[in-house]
């Protein structure tokens, strides 16, 4: 069965009971998606005769760091020296199927061992669940995301594939491996860096940094764009726009501040991760690749630092203010709710600001006349929905 076969067969899990009155009957809902799927009864029976609900995850989705923490906090953990210099190591171990890596697949050694440090700690943290079992939990307690129930038949898959069972373990979110892939993931973007067998992402480096590779690859990385660009924002700047081609941010007067010139083509975001004018970073396409890996605007932020590090170029060249008083979750949603209210923004009401909520926020501003209209969800922010 091809992977758009099998995402026909899990589409079936649309239809499940989500209101099963208690988690064996609800994991039995499955059992006609599995069959689909290329599932057999034996298969399935192995898996939901002893199935229990996991009671630890309840509200895990909530709590992820790169989603609640202040930016720069996230950042100094996920990105620190002491990653970085095991980073640099791992780079040196495994050079040789690095170069091979790159070259095929086009993106920079660096940012594979990064992605790698930021899943799993280079291998040293899979997570240990059995992500059977977190999969279908989570969609026992999330009937309104159905990413969970899709992964749960895509996981009984690979194991009618022959994955043994005691691999498919990994974190609480149901992700394994040193890449900490979803199921339906492996299947997509698991490559074997030989060219036979099974991709084995949980014992093999080579094979993960493949994967990792082809994952970026394949969600339409550039090669030779660096994710993020640190700039100087000159003084006159009208802050207009948060978003351009490169040319246009460099006839602003935008320049990277470690000297040289922007790229020649494609598109950019300007974002003020404390507020205008400095720091100031421009995000390039291959940023919002590093979103598809994990959608937290964090995540990708730290990922790229984490290159920068791993490749020994200075990074934040320019002071970063402590971030005092940051709103909370509840204010966070009240901007959104805000914004939402003047037909600005029609994302969810979730706290997690991303590009849209950021650039929701500057059209806010445009329209009241803030002169800095930088897009960073301040309490001036907050103030100003609050006024008007």
């Amino acid at each position: 069965m091809n992977r758009r076969e099998l995402l026909a067969a899990i589409a079936l899990v649309a239809a499940a009971p989500a209101f099963a009155r208690d988690f064996s009957s609800f994991v039995e809902s499955f059992r006609e998606a599995a069959r689909v799927a290329g599932v057999s009864a034996a298969t399935f029976d192995s898996v939901a005769s002893s199935l229990t609900l996991d009671p630890t995850l309840t509200g895990k989705r909530a709590a992820q760091g790169e989603f609640v923490q202040p930016l720069k906090s996230y950042v100094d953990a996920a990105a620190s020296p002491a990653r970085a210099a095991k980073g640099r190591a791992m780079a040196q171990r495994y050079a040789g199927p690095l170069r091979e890596i790159s070259a095929r697949y086009g993106a920079p050694g660096a940012m594979i061992v990064a992605l790698w440090g930021m899943e799993s700690d280079y291998g040293a943290a899979r997570g240990d669940r059995d992500i059977l079992r977190s999969l279908a939990t989570l969609a026992f307690l999330h009937p309104d995301n159905p990413v969970y129930s899709q992964e749960f038949v895509a996981g009984l898959v690979l194991l009618q594939r022959g994955i043994p069972r005691e691999k498919l373990r990994g974190s609480w979110a149901g992700a394994m491996g040193d890449p900490q892939f979803m199921p339906s993931a492996y299947m997509k973007y698991a490559r074997n860096f030989g060219g036979g067998g099974a991709p084995d992402i949980w014992t093999s480096a080579p094979d993960s940094l493949a994967s990792i590779a082809n994952f970026l690859k394949q969600s339409g990385w550039t090669p030779g764009l660096p994710p993020l660009i640190e700039v100087k924002i000159p003084k006159n700047f009208a802050y207009s726009s948060l978003r351009g081609d490169f040319g246009a941010f460099a006839v602003a007067g935008v320049a990277p501040l470690a000297g040289g010139a922007l790229p020649r083509s494609g598109e950019a975001m300007l974002f003020f991760p404390v507020g205008g004018p400095s720091p100031a970073f421009l995000l390039s396409g291959n940023f919002f690749v590093l979103k598809a890996y994990n959608f937290s605007d964090s995540y990708a932020f730290a990922a790229s630092v984490l290159t920068e590090r791993i490749a020994g170029r200075p990074v934040f060249r320019a002071p970063w203010p402590k971030e005092t008083n940051p709103l909370t979750f509840t204010e966070r949603q009240a901007i959104q709710r805000g914004l939402a209210a003047r037909g600005l923004y029609d994302g969810k009401i979730d706290g997690r600001f991303g590009p849209v909520t950021r650039l929701a926020i500057h059209d806010l501003q445009k329209k009241a006349g803030v002169a800095k209209a930088d897009g960073f969800p301040s309490r001036a922010v907050l103030e100003l929905l609050e006024k008007n």
